[in-house]
């Protein structure tokens, strides 16, 4: 079973919720999806105490939040799974994206990673009521 911080990809159906990019380093990407640019303090809450764990906070957080606008290119385009989140289960796990892929396509922390051009392709083809099928 999920848990967070255990670095591992749940396995299920997941609906897709939206898309995030950053624009200051790529155009806005073509989808019928929600789209929507990351700002200069937006983060996702991953601490499982807080009211809005698993969900778009603004930095500074009190609580332990992943800051959306990296250093690295992994998160210049994300596409937000509906994992946990509703409901939200506290503790099973927050943030489960499919983003950009390291070089040499390193593992994640859980989330599914591919390259540039992969991803968006996905995003061309993918509706409003898509889904993400992980399996093993």
């Amino acid at each position: 079973m999920k848990r967070e911080g255990d670095g591992g990809t749940p396995l299920g159906r997941f609906p897709v919720r939206q898309v995030l990019y950053r624009a200051d380093r790529m155009a806005r990407p073509r989808t019928r999806l929600a789209v929507c640019a990351i700002r200069d303090l937006d983060g996702w809450c991953d601490d499982p105490a807080d009211r809005n764990y698993n969900r778009l906070v603004r930095l500074p957080s009190r609580r332990s939040a992943e800051g959306l606008k990296r250093a690295d290119r992994l998160y210049d385009l994300v596409l937000v799974l509906g994992y946990n989140d509703r409901p939200r289960v506290r503790g099973k796990g927050s943030a489960i994206f499919v983003h950009l892929a390291r070089p040499g396509l390193t593992p994640t922390d859980g989330c599914i990673a591919l390259k540039p051009h992969d991803l968006l392709m996905l995003l061309a083809e993918l509706r409003a009521r898509s889904t993400i099928v992980v399996t093993r």
